[in-house]
């Protein structure tokens, strides 16, 4: 199963606009904000591995 590295671009509501790290292309991935930690805020870097969202130290 793939790891891939995210950093929160911003937050909408129930919404965060997620940006891969690895990634050239700039486009942002919508998540529902209930699938990622509760704390996070904008600027949080994220792994997403196994199905979850967890955040990087």
């Amino acid at each position: 199963m793939k790891t891939f590295e995210y950093i929160v671009e911003s937050l909408d509501g129930d919404y965060a606009n997620l940006r891969r790290t690895d990634e050239e292309s700039g486009e942002c991935k919508l998540v529902a904000r209930a699938l990622l930690p509760p704390e996070t805020g904008e600027g949080t870097r994220l792994k997403y591995e196994l199905l979850q969202y967890r955040i990087m130290e």
